[in-house]
């Protein structure tokens, strides 16, 4: 017995693996469209680009694990009943919830994962993810600087650059700093690059340039040098302030905000209702599984297959989940509702649980007659 369990265990992994895999592959190609802009207009590198797509995928994991678990398992099962292995399993005296338990165990795997997922791992990729699109919005030169374009900042300065490598070296350098009485400081180099201090701040470090200003006196003071710095971030305002949304924050951070702040103070509801979400969502994972199971397993045996009843259980699993979306909707405005996050999952695995316990108890009964001579052995499921 133990041989078999650990065979549909085996046969379980390659399609659910490769249902999340396919189905993070989607993900990763929808926020890499959705982040393009990040080198496009921004002018970061690829490496950059990479990090802030990679960064955002943990947060789809609530996404992706309920409906890849579903999927993998219909399809395994589905195989296994096509291949007639489960019926060998029954005809060596295999109960429904002993073929059932090595799938179950996998959806409990998976739901461990996407806790674990929600509570520490999709918070800390976010906030990274959060910095890093914060750092690109008020970088200097992505907000001051067009290849190829005079551009002037708010506060007088212009500048000028020929070309910006991915590397982010910028070639061919002009630039104008206002002064006093008129007296404007203009800068020349053939190439430099921005660096952030540790003391915070950027830095434009010029290479093989030239510096000219004219004096009070009306004299023209010319100066050459291999390397200049100066701090270009006093010319570049930027009004911006770095903000965790709540999907940002740690699960102590969302069930006790820091009431003295305007922004948690006004918005608790929706952090209390996305605290609930993260520990409610991975449930679904469960919930998903013991429904393919249900949609395979519990019901007749059909020699025509289980179609229908693999498209009624589909139904019934994008019903709940939009649910489930629908409930954690109205939590964020009604704090009492957020027990209804655990019901709707809860309601799904105690369900699925009953269906699979009363169609194993008239296998059971079916085999008992079938020994003594009552009737025939009960086809897989229940109903001779």
């Amino acid at each position: 017995m133990r041989t078999i369990e650990c065979y549909i265990s085996r046969q379980m992994r390659t399609p659910i693996l490769g249902a999340i895999a396919a189905l993070t592959a989607i993900a990763i190609l929808s926020q890499s469209l959705t982040q393009f802009d990040v080198i496009v207009e921004r002018g970061q590198s690829l490496s950059t680009f990479l990090k802030v797509t990679f960064l955002a995928l943990p947060q789809l994991s609530g996404l992706i694990f309920p409906v890849a678990i579903f999927v993998g398992t219909l399809v395994a099962l589905n195989r296994l009943h096509n291949d007639h292995e489960i019926i060998a399993g029954y005809a060596n005296g295999m109960s429904l919830w002993r073929i059932a338990s090595p799938v179950v165990r996998f959806g409990v795997y998976i739901t461990l994962t996407g806790l674990l997922m929600t509570l520490f791992i999709q918070p800390a990729a976010s906030r990274a993810m959060r910095e890093e699109l914060f750092k690109i919005k008020t970088d200097v030169i992505a907000a001051a600087v067009r290849e190829g374009d005079f551009s002037t900042t708010r506060s007088g300065m212009t500048i000028y650059v020929q070309r910006i490598d991915q590397s982010g070296l910028l070639r061919q350098i002009f630039i104008r700093t206002p002064g006093a009485n008129g007296n404007d400081r203009t800068y020349s180099a053939r190439e430099g690059r921005v660096i952030t201090p540790a003391k915070g701040g950027q830095v434009l470090v010029l290479r093989d340039g030239s510096t000219q200003q004219l004096s009070p006196e009306g004299v023209l003071n010319h100066l050459t040098f291999a390397e200049y710095s100066f701090d270009i971030s006093q010319y570049v305002v930027s009004e911006d302030y770095l903000h965790f949304k709540d999907s940002d924050r740690y699960i102590h951070e969302l069930f006790f905000p820091n009431r003295g702040m305007e922004w948690e103070n006004g918005n608790w509801k929706k952090l209390l209702a996305e605290g609930h979400a993260r520990i409610s969502g991975p449930l679904y994972n469960l919930g998903f599984c013991l429904l393919a199971v249900v949609g395979v397993l519990g019901g007749s045996f059909s020699r025509q297959g289980y179609t229908r009843r693999i498209a009624a259980v589909s139904f019934i699993a994008a019903g709940i989940r939009i649910v489930g979306f629908a409930v954690e909707a109205g939590c964020a405005n009604t704090p009492v509702a957020n027990v209804l996050q655990y019901v709707v999952p809860i309601a799904l695995i105690w369900g699925c649980l009953s269906i699979i316990a009363r169609n194993d108890r008239t296998c059971v009964r079916g085999k008992a007659k079938g020994v003594h001579g009552l009737t025939e052995l009960t086809p897989i499921g229940g109903q001779a």
